[in-house]
C-alpha cells in the first residue's frame, strides 16, 4: 500500500454547479451523472441542497439510494430545519456527511444575516453539535471565509472543532483571495485552532480571479487533503475550481504534488462530455484539459514537433485524460509536414516535388477559407494533378 498521503476531491457539480444559470438538471439527470462521477472515483458527491425544493430533496434520496461508492453528502444552512431534512434525505446511503454553512464575514453578517459575530458563534456551536445528532460526518463551511477577520475566523473554526466538526472547509466565496494568501490561511488555522489536527482540511475555490485552480493547489501544499470542485469548472458566476484541471496537475507534476488520489484520469473527458450533453453549454475551446482544442495544434512549427515527438507540445498524452488522439488541425498556419501526414492518411503518398504544388495551393485557400476537410485536400489534388497534365 502506499505511503503516500491522500487527497480527496469532493465533487460540488451536482450542488454548486447546478444552482448556476444555465446548469439546471433534473433528476434523471442528476442520477445518470451521479452515477459517472462515482465511476470517475470522486470521494465525496455532494448531490444536493434538500431543503431547497422537493425536487431537490427527492433528487439526493435516490442518488443516496442508487449510486454507490463516494460518500454522499448535502448542503445545509446552520439551522436545524435543514439539518433534519438532510438527514432523511441522505438516510438511504452508505455512507454520508452533512455540509453546514454559516457566514461569517462583517460583510455578510450584517447585510445578508443581520446577526452579530458573537450569535454566529453561538449558531454554529448550536448547529454543529445538533448536526452530530444525526451524523458521525459534519463539514463546516464558514463562508466567505478569504474576507472574514482572520481572528474571527481562527476562533469560529475553534468552536466548529470543539463542537465536533470531522472537516473545516475554508471557502473562497468570491473568488477573492491568491495563492500565497490562502496557503497562509490553512498554515494560520493549523498553527492557532486547537484540536483541529483530528479534522480534515478542505479548500473550496471559485475562479472569479482565474486562481481557483492555483489556490486549490496552494491549500493542499499548505494542508489542506480535501479540493471542493465541479466538472468542467461550472459553478456560480466564474464558476468553480474545475477537477479535472486539479487532478491533471497532480498527475504531470508529482514533484510538487506528491499525494494519491482515486480519481480515474481516463474518465475526465467522458465524464466532461456527459456533463455538456446535459446542461446546455460545453466548456470554452481553448478550456485545459477536456476543451476542443485542448490536443489541437494548427501552427506548422507546433505541428512539426508533435509528428516528431508530441512530448515537444503536449504535457501528457490525450489518452492519459479519456481523449482520443491529437488533432492536427490543417490551416493556413499549417506546414509542409502536416499536409502530407493528412494525404498519406487519405492514400496520397507523395515525394517532395509532387507536394510542392500542392501545398502552394493548399495555402491560398486556407488564406480564403477557415476550415479546410478532406473533401478540400482531394480536390486540391485533382486541380493539381489536370495542371500538370
Amino acid at each position: 500500500m502506499s505511503t503516500q498521503e491522500q487527497v480527496f476531491f469532493f465533487d460540488t457539480t451536482l450542488r454548486d454547479g447546478e444552482q448556476s444559470p444555465g446548469c439546471t438538471m433534473h433528476t434523471p439527470e442528476k442520477i445518470r451523472m451521479a452515477h459517472q462521477l462515482a465511476h470517475l472515483g470522486v470521494d465525496v458527491l455532494e448531490a444536493g441542497f434538500p431543503v431547497s425544493s422537493e425536487g431537490d430533496f427527492a433528487a439526493v434520496q435516490q442518488i443516496a439510494r442508487e449510486v454507490q461508492g463516494p460518500r454522499m453528502a448535502a448542503l445545509s444552512r446552520a439551522k436545524r430545519e435543514d439539518i433534519e431534512i438532510a438527514a432523511r434525505a441522505l438516510e438511504p446511503a452508505h455512507r454520508n456527511r452533512v455540509h453546514i454553512f454559516l457566514s461569517c464575514s462583517d460583510l455578510h453578517l450584517e447585510y445578508k444575516l443581520k446577526i452579530t459575530r458573537e450569535q454566529a458563534e453561538e449558531q454554529a456551536d448550536t448547529m454543529i453539535r445538533f448536526a452530530r445528532t444525526y451524523f458521525d460526518d459534519v463539514e463546516f463551511s464558514p463562508e466567505d471565509a478569504t474576507r472574514t477577520d482572520p481572528d474571527f475566523l481562527v476562533k469560529i473554526v475553534g468552536i466548529a472543532v470543539a463542537a465536533g466538526a470531522t472537516v473545516i472547509n475554508i471557502p473562497d466565496t468570491v473568488g477573492y483571495t491568491i495563492p500565497e494568501e490562502y496557503a497562509a490561511t490553512f498554515r494560520m488555522l493549523r498553527e492557532r485552532v486547537p484540536g483541529i489536527e483530528k479534522c480534515l482540511l478542505s479548500a473550496h475555490c471559485h475562479d472569479d480571479l482565474g486562481m481557483a485552480v492555483a489556490n486549490s493547489l496552494a491549500a493542499v501544499n499548505a494542508g489542506a487533503r480535501q479540493v471542493e470542485g465541479t466538472i468542467n469548472g461550472i459553478g456560480e458566476r466564474a464558476g468553480n475550481a474545475p477537477l479535472e484541471e486539479i487532478a491533471a496537475a497532480m498527475m504531470v507534476r508529482p514533484d510538487k504534488f506528491p499525494y494519491r488520489n482515486n480519481i480515474k484520469m481516463t474518465e475526465l473527458f467522458p465524464t466532461s462530455q456527459m456533463l455538456s450533453s446535459i446542461i446546455s453549454f460545453g466548456p470554452a475551446p481553448n478550456k485545459a484539459i477536456v476543451g476542443a482544442n485542448a490536443f489541437a495544434h494548427e501552427s506548422g512549427i507546433h505541428q512539426h514537433g508533435m509528428l516528431a515527438n508530441p512530448l515537444t507540445y503536449e504535457i501528457m498524452t490525450p489518452a492519459s485524460v479519456g481523449v482520443n488522439k491529437t488533432n492536427i488541425v490543417l490551416g493556413k498556419h499549417s506546414g509542409r509536414k502536416a499536409l502530407d501526414m493528412r494525404l498519406r492518411e487519405l492514400g496520397h503518398s507523395l515525394t517532395r516535388e509532387e507536394l510542392e504544388p500542392v501545398y502552394y495551393r493548399f495555402t491560398e485557400l486556407a488564406d480564403r477559407k477557415k476550415a479546410i476537410y478532406d473533401m478540400d485536400l482531394l480536390a486540391l489534388l485533382s486541380e493539381v494533378s489536370v495542371q500538370a497534365e
